[in-house]
């Protein structure tokens, strides 16, 4: 080795022995940064004071592995020890005058010196914050062209959670192959999708701790959908086989989605920081607006410290279900108590009500001794209802988990399920996904809900709901039949007692007639994000026949994936959804038409191409250009071979502007295409589309029509729709955009 050592671009001197420091801490601070360019950690190994002084005038720094391991070979518990015996030392002394030199220097290792990886070690892992500030370190496997990411190693705040030698040697219990299974399965994820991300984090003797992943989709999903998330420990505190938790979210289906999994070693807090830290990162840094946790202390401080602008909430169903484990004392007493026990926390309208039966609970069932009961006051407004206002959980708090979100992912994973079984069952979880996401996505375009009632309410939500959240809001709309109402007071706010028959219930709705606020006690808002049946007969006795806009979340809407808001208008909506049927229909009966003959297809595509572009640029001009362009590379053809197919065949050019004629000139020009090579047999079709082009190439939308007719799709795109949804996972208007175009990819066009 050579008396320099060359890290980042920076070069750092050995240790000689006519250096001098101000202090034993510059000292170190020197050893430190030789250390990390060499590719060791380092540790104070010891220090002496003079008697007479009390200064400090002696110390020794070393190589973590120097020494050897002191613990008795059958002790309980052994912690684990990165000693080997390495003689790797600096020795330091102060002399008269304050100057501190060194004085011995031993430089050899007995073991491998890893520069590329150091700072995985402790000592390292804060050294340099400016410029690595909480990003991933990214370094290349010799042997495989996949890379590998590590987030936590200068994340202060996982410093502060590292508390003794026990936590930091934590390692995953692996069977022997399932980490070289794990690494196969990301780098094959990663070959197939760039996006793919994973990390993990190693502990001082370089044995994986912690590992995460998210792939491509979860990404996306999160892009849509990160107002709520639900963070799953379940399997981990359940001790299941596989050490699995998750990260999950809620599509505007309702459906789940998997924004990450993850294998923990343990439940410190450093663990979740650095897991919450390693997922915001992957989330590009963009923190959810609610997460829902199980009630841990550890990822209680976690959370703050990671996420300190993100709402936190417990999971309701996982505190019901601890009831009878933590409190077995009631017996069979335990019927009764629920009974007040949910009285409390759902029928309790202020936090004085509640603190008055909260504790007239506790005393009457003797628990006020009760630690768990203790807990689940102090973090009152973690979980209870009353607690809870202007925000959504998306579905996610249910009063038990088989009713959860997260209750899919039961059907893979088992008390017994061993990794390599759940790697197995991961791209099945992903393709089962993906293929209740792209039905329901068929379903939303090919399908109109039914109106049940004249209610305008109903008929408001028809074209903006999703149609599983149009079904349950439809079940609220018919349910305030049989609700009746009583006005308590009155004022800016009105408070109104609403009997619900169905259930035998009374609930109290506040309605504030100058802002629009609405609020129920059921807090159905709140819990599933759309308003309830005693919201609604308050609205419809109030004078109020729509739903205000701050409780139609976009979420939940047609618009959900749109990458403008839904506004405060929402007939945009309906005629927007009206538009884009129509546009739809237009488009399958071109795509029919374009897809007889190689000719036919470069015209109806470059039309296609030429209108997108002049659309975009309407909606935004510069924003959209690129865009714009970027779909128009999958013409086949360039202009020259265009204008000949054109010309031989006698077609009129479709001209570059007025792209409403283009619509009907394009047909038209298909059909003299496939009139040559198929006869007669499309014409039919062809005058279904001319007749409803006018001047402007499209017949007018009532926006007052709200149950379109549907066209039915060719039965030769029949088979190809399931495909095209699940490999590309693609919304309907791209579906729509890309029928004709995937039909010809398969011919080899």
């Amino acid at each position: 080795m050579t008396d320099t050592s060359v890290f980042m671009g920076t070069t750092i001197l050995e240790p000689r022995n006519d250096m001098e420091f101000e202090s034993h801490e510059a000292a170190y601070a020197f050893y430190k940064e030789y250390a990390k360019s060499a590719g060791f950690g380092t540790a104070k190994l010891s220090s002496r004071r003079s008697r007479a002084s009390k200064e400090f005038i002696d110390a020794k720094f070393s190589c973590i592995r120097y020494g050897n391991k002191q613990q008795s070979d059958d002790a309980i518990n052994p912690r684990p020890s990165p000693k080997i015996g390495c003689k790797a030392s600096m020795h330091v002394k102060r002399r008269q005058d304050g100057k501190w030199y060194v004085y011995r220097f031993e430089k050899d290792h007995n073991h491998e010196l890893l520069p590329a990886q150091a700072h995985f070690f402790r000592s390292h892992r804060s050294s340099d914050p400016p410029s690595n500030d909480v990003r991933m370190r990214r370094r290349k496997n010799s042997t495989t062209v996949s890379k590998l990411f590590s987030a936590y190693q200068n994340v202060d705040c996982l410093e502060n959670f590292m508390k003794n030698q026990h936590d930091r040697g934590r390692s995953l219990i692996l069977e022997p192959g399932h980490a070289q299974l794990l690494l196969e399965l990301f780098m094959q994820m990663q070959e197939e999708n760039p996006k793919f991300f994973y990390a993990v984090d190693l502990n001082e003797e370089h044995r994986l701790r912690n590992v995460f992943w998210v792939d491509a989709k979860g990404l996306e999903d999160y892009a849509y959908f990160s107002d709520v998330v639900s963070f799953d420990t379940t399997y981990f505190t359940s001790k299941y086989k596989i050490p699995l938790v998750l990260f999950i979210g809620v599509n505007h289906h309702i459906q789940p989605t998997l924004l990450g999994c993850a294998l923990i070693a343990d439940e410190t807090v450093y663990t979740f920081a650095w897991l919450l830290q390693t997922w915001f990162i992957a989330m590009e840094e963009r923190a959810p607006q609610v997460i829902l946790t199980d009630q841990n202390e550890a990822i209680k401080a976690a959370v703050a410290a990671v996420l300190p602008g993100t709402r936190h909430y417990y999971c309701l169903w996982q505190i019901l279900e601890k009831i009878p484990k933590q409190l077995d004392c009631l017996g069979t007493w335990h019927d009764s108590f629920m009974e007040k026990f949910n009285k409390c926390i759902y029928k309790s309208w202020t936090e004085d009500q509640f603190e008055t039966r909260w504790w007239k609970l506790v005393d009457r069932f003797n628990l006020r001794d009760v630690t768990w009961v203790q807990s689940l006051y102090d973090d009152r407004a973690y979980w209870v209802p009353t607690f809870m206002r202007d925000i959504s959980f998306g579905g996610f708090s249910t009063s038990s988990r088989s009713e959860s979100l997260n209750a899919f992912f039961d059907n893979y994973v088992q008390v017994d399920t061993s990794l390599r079984e759940f790697v197995e069952q991961y791209r099945v979880i992903l393709g089962d996904r993906h293929e209740e996401e792209a039905k329901a996505n068929f379903d939303a375009w090919h399908e109109t809900p039914e109106l049940r009632s004249p209610s305008p309410f109903e008929k408001q939500m028809l074209l903006v709901y999703t149609h599983e959240i149009y079904k349950r809001f439809q079940v609220e709309v018919l349910g305030a039949a049989a609700c009746h109402l009583k006005r308590e007071n009155t004022g800016v706010t009105e408070t109104y007692s609403v009997k619900d028959f169905e259930n035998n219930e009374s609930y109290m709705v506040e309605w504030n007639t100058s802002n629009s606020d609405i609020c129920c006690s059921c807090r159905s808002f709140e819990y599933k994000g759309y308003l309830c049946r005693h919201a609604i007969v308050v609205l419809q006795m109030s004078g109020v026949f729509s739903i205000p806009s701050k409780y139609i979340l976009q979420r939940w809407t047609n618009a959900a994936l749109s990458r403008h808001p839904i506004g405060e208008k929402l007939e945009e909506v309906q005629v927007k959804v009206r538009r884009f049927n129509d546009l739809c229909r237009r488009a399958i009966i071109l795509g029919e038409e374009g897809s007889l003959s190689q000719e036919s297809y470069y015209l109806a595509l470059g039309a296609i191409s030429e209108a997108l572009k002049q659309c975009a640029n309407l909606s935004n001009p510069v924003e959209n250009e690129t865009r714009a362009d970027a779909s128009a590379t999958h013409v086949v053809c360039n202009d020259e071979e265009y204008q000949s197919i054109i010309s031989s065949n006698n077609i009129t050019p479709v001209p570059k502007i007025n792209t409403s004629n283009k619509v009907a000139r394009t047909l038209a020009a298909c059909r003299n295409l496939g009139s040559t090579e198929n006869g007669e047999r499309n014409k039919e079709k062809v005058s279904q589309l001319e007749a409803a082009c006018v001047k402007d190439g499209f017949q007018q939308v009532d926006p007052t029509d709200l149950t379109p007719p549907h066209t039915a799709i060719p039965m030769q795109f029949h088979s190809m729709i399931p495909a095209l949804f699940h490999n590309h996972n693609v919304s309907p208007a791209q579906f729509h955009a890309h029928l004709h175009e995937t039909h010809h990819t398969k011919d080899n066009v």
